[in-house]
């Protein structure tokens, strides 16, 4: 089999779109998951898709990322038409799922590796093992991983084609919280190295920190999309206020500031 060529690398102009959708649509029968969704993502940009279970966000990214078919509407990824050439979308965009299986018997190294091979890319595992933080893993398996840890894998993982935009989906699910902030630094690192970033979450604090903007869907459509404090500001405008005033600190807080940032890898 012939090794697929390097992507050439194009960087584009910060604000620049990089991700651009258009009346994207899903059926399954009667159901129609995924009902006109349109946004643009910036080169460079944070950007979270929110939602309820069954909003229809994990079916919009599977057709942006050109692992499932699109019904209508179109998708474009760093110039290049989803539907026309999924291939090549797939050579520049890395994806990091919920969860993952990997070779059991492999150390993270010979993983890296290995996907670098399939890739047809010479890669330095020590390289993407130092930005998740695993060097002192390099020659563990992975099952022998914490939840964090194999959390952080996968993006290593999803990083061995040096891709221009990272999807990731619900990266800190599950995780405590020295490990979920542990998490929330290595997205900023990857946005720092210039990759674009789309992620699912369920946590609100978590867009809060980490998204340029945000779209929220429900039903299959995007009902709101823009920054989180000027969904915020609107929402106030609209004379909505709590019952309770929001602290300068919440439990959370309490729990990092009496346990430490340190992470807790070996429960």
């Amino acid at each position: 089999m012939t090794a697929p060529s390097p992507v050439p690398p194009r960087a584009g102009e910060p604000g620049t779109p990089i991700i651009m959708v258009h009346d994207l649509r899903k059926r399954y029968g009667q159901l129609t998951a995924v009902d006109g969704v349109s946004f643009d993502v910036a080169e460079g940009e944070v950007f979270g898709i929110l939602g309820p279970n069954g909003a229809g966000k994990t079916t919009t990214l599977e057709m942006i990322e050109g692992m499932r078919p699109i019904d209508e509407g179109s998708a474009t990824i760093d110039g290049i038409d989803v539907r026309r050439d999924p291939r090549e979308v797939k050579r520049r965009i890395g994806i990091q799922l919920q969860a993952s299986a990997f070779f059991d018997e492999l150390t993270l190294v010979e993983l890296l590796d290995l996907f670098g091979q399939l890739y047809g890319r010479d890669v330095d595992p020590m390289a993407l093992l130092a930005l998740i933080e695993l060097t002192d893993k390099a020659k563990s398996q992975v099952r022998t991983l914490s939840g964090g840890q194999k959390q952080r894998f996968s993006i290593a993982s999803a990083l061995v084609n040096d891709p221009r935009v990272l999807f990731l989906d619900e990266p800190t699910t599950g995780l405590d919280p020295q490990a979920r902030r542990h998490m929330w630094g290595v997205i900023r690192r990857i946005r720092e190295d210039g990759r674009t970033v789309v992620l699912t979450t369920h946590y609100m604090e978590e867009a809060e920190e980490l998204c340029d903007r945000v779209a929220i869907m429900d039903g299959g459509r995007i009902i709101a999309l823009d920054t989180p404090q000027a969904l915020v500001d609107a929402l106030i405008a609209r004379g909505f206020r709590k019952e309770r005033v929001e602290r300068l600190a919440n439990l959370e807080d309490v729990f990092i500031d009496m346990t430490g940032h340190d992470l807790r890898e070996d429960d």
